[in-house]
């Protein structure tokens, strides 16, 4: 019995040494091997609480992140974070929170990470560090249909100077870092802008007459108008941007990690599945 155990015991070696072989050998797009991200996933799971990881997201940002009619958070984001957490054996908590306060959370140590359809600027490099890109976004203005704004430039007199007009924006997103700036900057300044808690609210104050257009991200913009009579997104793009989830700048050994998690997923096609599944091409 005992020599039976021991050759059971050695087979057993080598179907996990010969396992090991092949996952180790295998890379992602960017480099980083199976091996490599086991390791940084276990590393990571010293920075997580209990072995969960925190995103804090603004679920007023469909189709990324949103509260499907079941109550539960649904979108881009949610799916791409609960297949990184699955890839770093972790478990995903969601905590909804006000978009302005996700990267002060993020570098206090009150959540793992930021992931909200955000657009990496170098202002925000300042505070968090930002994982390789996963999606890109395009920067809309939303109008009423009857309205004499057919373009970003008819913000603007004939002289260069900014007309007598109030802009929505999301407060803290990149509509708002974008329209605050200075007319020379690509702006309207922060004049003419208003800030609203969720880009739901600014579509109201459209809507109301409070402001003359919305800038916000495309897709969220087109659920927007599909549920609100009477507005239009205009033809052309106020800006294009990039988005990456958001990590404290002294959690490197998460960074690489979710880093590794989605250079895997890019690499099995999951990220195209699941923004293909919200944004028809």
């Amino acid at each position: 019995m005992k020599t039976l155990i021991r050759v059971l015991a050695v087979v057993t070696a080598l179907i996990l040494a010969l396992g090991c072989l092949a996952s180790c050998g295998a890379k992602t797009e960017d480099g980083t091997t199976a091996e490599n991200a086991s390791e940084n996933a276990a590393e990571a799971k010293l920075t997580a609480k209990d072995g969960v990881l925190v995103m804090a997201t603004n679920a007023s940002f469909p189709p990324y992140e949103f509260v499907g009619d079941d109550g539960e958070f649904a979108g881009i984001d949610v799916e791409i974070a609960g297949l990184i957490a699955e890839k770093l054996g972790l478990k995903l908590e969601i905590q909804d929170v006000e978009f302005g306060s996700i990267i002060g959370g993020v570098q206090s140590g009150k959540f793992d990470m930021g992931m909200a359809g955000m657009t990496v600027t170098n202002e925000r490099k300042e505070s968090v560090n930002f994982t390789a890109t996963y999606a890109t976004g395009v920067q809309s203005i939303i109008v009423k249909e009857d309205s004499e704004i057919k373009s970003f430039d008819d913000f603007f007199n004939e002289d260069g100077t900014v007309k007598d007009i109030k802009i929505g924006v999301q407060q803290d997103t990149t509509g708002d870092i974008y329209c605050s700036d200075t007319v020379e900057n690509g702006g309207v300044g922060e004049d003419h802008v208003t800030q609203f808690k969720t880009g739901n609210d600014a579509v109201q104050a459209l809507v109301s007459g409070k402001v003359d257009a919305v800038i916000i991200d495309n897709e969220p913009a087109k659920s927007y108008v599909e549920v609100n009579k009477g507005l239009t997104i205009l033809d052309t793009a106020y800006t294009e941007e990039e988005y990456a989830i958001c990590v404290a700048k002294n959690n490197t050994a998460l960074l690489e990690a979710i880093d590794g998690a989605l250079a895997s997923l890019k690499a099995e096609g999951k990220i195209d599945e699941i923004i293909g599944k919200y944004i028809a091409k």
